[in-house]
């Protein structure tokens, strides 16, 4: 649902004071501890950030993808970190339920993750099933009034604070490819099921990915998402919105990553005179201004063909792409610019150049998104 302008104006404005208020200055204690506080993400509860995306009647906000894309842009001036929190609860851990989901299942589960108290993720990547995520070895096999799940997924976002897992496993072991993968949602208290400690990660630390392991856990039948078979459908309409989100994300940090160089530009001397006097590093800057432009446009563009009912396969692969790719460059400039104080802690910006480096890998690598391109564009003809 499409916010009226005030409205709209009146949740950005709310979120950027919230960002630069109560965020901006727990960036490094949050980096350190490799933990968000619970006190913050409590207040991100009271917001109604979890439930941007969840439609009204379940406690949502139910924003059109415009408005969450406007939304994230003002999350994205900070560290990723804190968008992690609520993010699967918006995106890919919520979205194959609001999609696909029958309404006792949405009764059940939508007013949790639109509150905040219960929090989702969506469990597709395996060992050997990431880029080729029809490859699904996990398996679901029907046993009476439940399927039995065994396998393993890894990398999964907020895994160990999860209440409901969106797990993607291969119902049908006869069938290769996605035809034979369906949807199901899975409570993490059921018994069988064991997460693993939290990765080390390059960046994003306050942020945790965890392995998963299905030792026979049985889920009952009404439990699948759609019908048997269309898993794999459903993981790619959800991944359309969540490339979108992400490259909007990609936007916020590169707009928040040009502002400082400009402000650290006017500030530091270097012979006798500002950083920003220097033509090369007025160039950077305008590389940089340029490309957070463009990008920010087809993040926008996109989400409005969405919000028509258009089809985005193309729109949204090429948003994440361009804004992901842009983003790691604009980092880049900023460590440039900045110099010495770019690479130590000090300043943040070593910090963020690490943070932006999986961007070019969630949702789909920028491979990935170059081969849907390329597919979908052949498909319309140019």
């Amino acid at each position: 649902m499409a916010l009226d302008a005030e409205t709209r104006d009146q949740l950005v404005d709310t979120v950027r004071r919230f960002v630069s208020e109560r965020l901006r200055p727990l960036e490094a204690s949050v980096a350190e501890a490799n933990e968000v506080p619970a006190g913050i993400i409590g207040e991100m509860r009271d917001l109604g950030l979890f439930g941007l995306s969840i439609p009204e009647e379940y406690g949502g906000l139910d924003l059109s993808m415009e408005d969450e894309c406007l939304v994230i842009f003002e999350m994205g001036r900070t560290s990723p970190a804190f968008r992690s929190e609520f993010g699967t609860n918006v995106g890919i851990g919520s979205q194959g339920l609001v999609m696909f989901g029958n309404d006792d299942q949405k009764a059940r589960w939508l007013p949790g993750i639109a509150a905040g108290t219960t929090v989702t993720s969506f469990a597709l990547t395996e060992p050997e099933a990431g880029s080729d995520s029809a490859a699904v070895q996990t398996r679901a096999i029907l046993d009476g009034d439940a399927y039995v799940l065994n396998g393993s997924k890894r990398y999964i976002t907020n895994a160990a604070k999860a209440g409901l897992f969106t797990v993607m496993a291969r119902s049908n072991p006869d069938v290769k490819g996605g035809g034979g993968v369906s949807a199901f949602l899975v409570p993490s208290d059921l018994p069988g099921i064991s997460v693993g400690p939290p990765e080390k990660k390059m960046g994003q630390h306050g942020a945790q990915i965890h392995d998963i392991t299905f030792d026979n856990v049985r889920v009952p039948v009404q439990n699948r998402l759609g019908e048997e078979g269309e898993g794999f459908k459903v993981a790619m309409q959800v991944l359309d919105k969540g490339r979108l989100h992400i490259g909007a994300l990609c936007v916020g940090v590169a707009e928040r990553l040009l502002a400082d160089c400009v402000a650290y530009a006017g500030e530091r001397k270097q012979f006798g005179q500002a950083l920003s006097n220097f033509q090369l590093i007025q160039a950077m800057i305008a590389d940089s201004k340029t490309e957070c432009m463009a990008a920010r446009a087809l993040v926008l563009e996109s989400a409005r063909k969405r919000d028509s009912g258009a089809n985005i396969v193309l729109e949204a692969a090429a948003a994440k792409y361009y804004a992901s790719e842009m983003v790691g460059r604009v980092a880049d400039r900023a460590v440039q610019i900045f110099g010495g104080a770019g690479y130590v802690a000090d300043y943040g910006i070593e910090r963020l150049y690490r943070d932006v480096r999986i961007f070019r890998i969630y949702e789909g690598t920028s491979q990935v998104q170059q081969l849907v391109i390329a597919r979908e564009t052949m498909k319309r003809g140019g």
